[in-house]
């Protein structure tokens, strides 16, 4: 089994650092991107099995990105999570239509991020990635 690629898409380096480091201590390959823009090349390079993206971006913005993402038959099927601070009905159809997987409410709560990521990916702890296949978070 191949490890997971995760990738966050955040303006704010200190949110994409923290999602780092919630991330440390399972068995993932963690990439990171600073707009939409930049983070469709990831995409398009690396092919992450989830992307966590932010919905309020300069340059191109999350709503943006995952329309781009959604409309290249290449990657249209990457699994996104979106964090976002804008809990407004609307907003949240918006992303839903363009199919994200789930969505977290910023300030995110590790743990629930955590068990939402589980769903879509297996997050096998670094201590036990040789010895156990099953999934823990």
């Amino acid at each position: 089994m191949s490890i997971p690629t995760i990738l966050t898409v955040d303006d704010s380096k200190v949110l994409r650092l923290a999602l780092m480091e919630l991330f440390r201590p399972y068995d993932c390959r963690m990439l990171q991107a600073a707009d939409g823009l930049e983070g469709l090349a990831v995409v398009r390079e690396h092919r992450p099995d989830l992307v966590l993206l932010d919905y309020n971006m300069p340059v191109l913005d999350g709503l943006g990105m995952l329309r781009e993402l959604r409309a290249d038959p290449e990657i249209a099927r990457t699994n996104v999570i979106m964090l976002t601070a804008n809990t407004a009905p609307q907003a949240l159809a918006a992303v839903a239509r363009l199919g994200v997987r789930d969505y977290v409410v910023k300030p995110h709560d590790g743990p629930v991020l955590l068990a939402k990521v589980a769903r879509l990916i297996t997050l096998i702890p670094r201590a036990c990635a040789q010895d156990s296949p099953v999934p823990h978070v």
